[in-house]
């Protein structure tokens, strides 16, 4: 009787310890728990798109790019010559510390370049990530610091604050000024490319949209690129985007759209190397 009662205690001084624990000590932490679906997601919040979500815009109707490419050739391209088998793979809305090293370690993997869309802000936050990006050999290019509307802002005072804003943060980051630029959500219209003509850029647009945007699976994806590619086709993906954007299909759809694209005879290259302009103001000095 005596063994039993001496065990209740010790079992009434175990519970109340670990209910004090339960309610106590985890009561007190200031985070919330870590749960399994976000310990791979990067702890600093990456700086919104301020034009909103890629898919919530892309129902608007600014200005068609094949519109604006005909009216201003050698100014806005949406793909290459057509005369030989080589394409472009390019970027947008990085760079994202989650996702645009997956996708750089599938370009690493099969020697592919590609060009990235960078918006100034993404890169002033992740400097290293940047580097990287140049120091293994793709091509960096602008996407404005905010990533506003263009069309909406309706003035092209933000349009050149914007983009020089953008370029200042990664010259000091690279040592050197881009000169192709993609404007966010292909937005624009014909003041705003005269002024980026003025400020003597390049406007690439696409003849391929992966619309990896939209969530889809990697099959998905590689099944809006692979049958509309043709000699010269610059294909529009993001390897950053809103705050629950997951960009592990895009990386994963590069498994299947590389391959493939090169047994079929394609060559992979950068945008400048595509259109044969210069990539950096200094290039075109």
């Amino acid at each position: 009787m005596k063994r039993l009662f001496v065990f209740l205690c010790t079992l009434l001084v175990v519970l109340s310890a670990f209910g004090a624990w339960g309610t106590g000590a985890w009561a007190e932490q200031d985070t919330e728990p870590e749960w399994w679906w976000k310990k791979d997601k990067t702890v600093q919040e990456q700086p919104p798109l301020k034009g909103g979500p890629e898919k919530d815009m892309r129902d608007l109707t600014p200005v068609n790019n094949n519109v604006l490419a005909e009216q201003y050739p050698g100014i806005v391209f949406v793909r290459g010559p057509g005369d030989a088998n080589r394409v472009a793979l390019t970027f947008d809305d990085g760079p994202d510390p989650d996702y645009t090293p997956l996708i750089l370690d599938v370009l690493k993997e099969y020697d592919v370049p590609a060009t990235f869309f960078l918006m100034g802000a993404r890169a002033a936050m992740n400097p290293e990530l940047t580097k990287r990006i140049d120091s293994e050999g793709h091509e960096i290019a602008n996407h404005t610091y905010w990533h506003p509307d263009l069309v909406e802002e309706g003035e092209v005072d933000i349009l050149v604050e914007e983009v020089n804003r953008t370029e200042d943060t990664l010259a000091d980051i690279l040592g050197y000024r881009t000169r192709l630029f993609r404007a966010p959500y292909g937005f624009l219209y014909e003041e705003l490319v005269e002024e980026l003509d003025n400020l003597n850029y390049s406007v690439i647009a696409w003849d391929v949209d992966s619309l990896d945007w939209e969530d889809l699976t990697p099959e998905e994806i590689s099944e809006n690129v692979l049958p509309i590619v043709v000699p010269g086709s610059i294909i529009l993906m993001h390897d950053g985007g809103s705050p629950e954007t997951d960009r592990t299909q895009t990386a994963e759809s590069l498994r299947i759209i590389i391959p493939e694209l090169q047994e079929q005879g394609y060559e992979f290259v950068t945008v400048s190397e595509l259109l044969n302009i210069p990539a950096t103001m200094e290039e075109a000095q």
